[in-house]
């Protein structure tokens, strides 16, 4: 029996050829139908080179345990999720690497309902069953059907339900798919606009999906794969710019100026339009920063409730609270009314409607967040004993701490900035993120003595 490294605490996730292949998709769908015993599981594939095929491995393996399998093609996470979902089926599988480097794939897997897959419960028991390879041989009429369908119609009028398209401004948008999986839902929702007669005007790069991604990997959160956005917002003099990761369940700002704006505050914009709508709500937010989230929503008269990173615990937060959102700075945003899910669709559509509402520019809507609450962004570092490092930052500043908080890694609060510590599940990298009350002189400060006391480890 082979140890399966492509199994991670949240999904699937692996180098190509020696840890994600098609023998090892085949085993998957063989463990997944074996261990849940769905009746019907709908699957679908970002645009990477190798995804088409490792999906069609991954549906045999899942009729040959019986289940009937719907295959919606070319896609995003969300689409699987709704889905799942909408079409009322036992489970969901993604084929994406999402962000990760070219030679990268894996699979986001999810139940009934679009709920997670639990890591220590069932995702494990997944890994070794397949790991295991010990599969009983069905006959052919008991296998699983394989039928191709298109949920794009239905999807995208989900979509627009979040908003009132009729009462939308005329709006410039700059879009950039990343060669990924988004462009035929920016085209759908393109055509509804139009349809409508509404006047929002789609500037479209990198529109295409290209596994080959001659522009670089999809993946925002790089400073170096923002620039083609932002000079595209500058050269079109649009109002917004939107990019996307490689299977959009996140999206990323950019204003009228071409500036990159932090998840952290997008989180603060959409807690503050659902509250409006929906007072007494609760909302969800990770540890990483949440001081402006956390006053925005008691201003709104909602309850901020605290999640451990990630989007399996995120899920599992926003069902138990019955949250009507919830938001981590990376940019995934999760809407109760969208399977408690995360979209990187929705707060798209939600923002330039705020910008109608509004009628006022992005910049302007963040601005005040940003000078009241500045913040460093992650910053990830390279240590070769993690949780070691982390001790020792702890160490430094526990003293005077006003609290210490060990939800995820450690978070320290002193009266005018905090900080959250935290290592990767997967690599040697420690995650850093400080914030400051209307001090960015004394933000950047910490966050250049936290890092120093890194770095000599």
């Amino acid at each position: 029996m082979n140890k399966l490294t492509c199994f991670k605490t949240y999904d699937i996730r692996g180098r190509l050829v020696d840890e994600i292949n098609d023998d090892i998709a085949y085993r998957i769908g063989r463990a997944y139908g074996e261990f849940l015993k769905p009746k019907n599981v709908v699957v679908g594939n970002d645009a990477r080179l190798t995804s088409e095929s490792l999906k069609l491995s991954l549906a045999k393996g899942l009729r040959d345990s019986g289940v009937d399998v719907v295959d919606i093609g070319l896609a995003g996470t969300e689409e699987i999720y709704f889905s799942t979902f909408h079409l009322g089926l036992d489970g969901g599988i993604e084929v994406t690497a999402s962000h990760n480097p070219i030679d990268f794939n894996g699979m986001k897997l999810v139940k009934r309902n679009a709920e997670p897959i639990n890591y220590e419960n069932e995702l494990k028991q997944i890994q070794a069953l397949a790991e295991k390879n010990k599969f009983p041989d069905l006959s052919e009429d008991k296998k699983g059907n394989y039928k191709c369908v298109s949920i794009l119609d239905d999807y995208v009028k989900h979509l627009l339900s979040y908003i009132n398209i009729n009462k939308l401004n005329k709006l410039k948008l700059v879009i950039n798919s990343g060669n990924g999986a988004a462009g035929h839902v920016i085209d759908k929702l393109e055509s509804e606009f139009k349809r409508n007669n509404i006047l929002i005007e789609i500037i479209k790069i990198h529109h295409e999906p290209d596994g080959h991604f001659p522009h670089g990997i999809p993946n925002p959160l790089l400073p170096e794969n923002r620039l083609d956005t932002a000079e595209a917002v500058i050269k079109n003099n649009a109002d917004i710019g939107i990019a996307f990761d490689g299977d959009f369940d996140r999206c990323f700002f950019f204003d009228e100026k071409g500036c990159f704006i932090e998840g952290y505050y997008i989180v603060g914009l959409l807690a503050e339009y659902f509250l409006k709508k929906n007072p007494e709500e609760r909302i969800i937010h990770d540890p990483r920063l949440f001081w402006n989230t956390i006053e925005i929503v008691k201003k709104n008269g909602g309850t901020p409730i605290q999640s451990k990173t990630g989007h399996a615990f995120m899920k599992e937060k926003m069902r138990k609270e019955n949250a009507v959102y919830g938001g981590e700075m990376s940019a995934h945003h999760y809407f109760r009314n969208f399977a408690y899910c995360d979209s990187g669709m929705i707060p798209w559509l939600l923002i330039i409607e705020l910008l109608s509402q509004e009628n006022i520019t992005l910049s302007e809507l963040v601005n005040s967040m940003i000078d009241a609450y500045p913040s460093s962004g992650e910053i990830n570092s390279n240590i070769d004993n993690p949780l070691i490092a982390i001790k020792s930052v702890e160490n430094h500043y526990a003293n005077d701490a006003v609290m210490i908080d060990k939800t995820d890694g450690v978070s320290i609060e002193f009266e005018d900035w905090r900080f959250n510590l935290r290592s990767s599940n997967t690599e040697n990298l420690v995650r850093l993120n400080v914030e400051s009350r209307k001090n960015i002189k004394l933000m950047n400060k910490k966050t250049c003595e936290i890092l120093k006391i890194l770095t000599s480890y």
